[in-house]
């Protein structure tokens, strides 16, 4: 699964966030990838993704609480 590394706008990281997420839980992309794929969109996109401690408002708009959780854990 190919993933860019930097993205123009909230809406397409939403969108690689929500391809990778459901890929995971599809069982078609391993623990492994999923993890080394959220943090490097997070270490090269950080002010698209977070936003005074919180998840930004686009994302949680997009993304929803259950990939968030996710996304959450794998950040923490």
């Amino acid at each position: 699964m190919e993933v860019k590394k930097f993205y123009r706008t909230q809406r397409e990281l939403a969108y690689a966030i929500n391809k990778l997420i459901d890929a995971y839980w599809n069982d078609e992309i391993s623990d492994e990838l999923i993890i080394q794929k959220i943090t490097d969109l997070y270490t090269n996109n950080p002010s698209k993704v977070l936003k005074n401690d919180d998840f930004t408002t686009i994302l949680k708009q997009q993304c929803g609480k259950r990939r968030l959780e996710v996304v959450g854990k794998i950040l923490a």
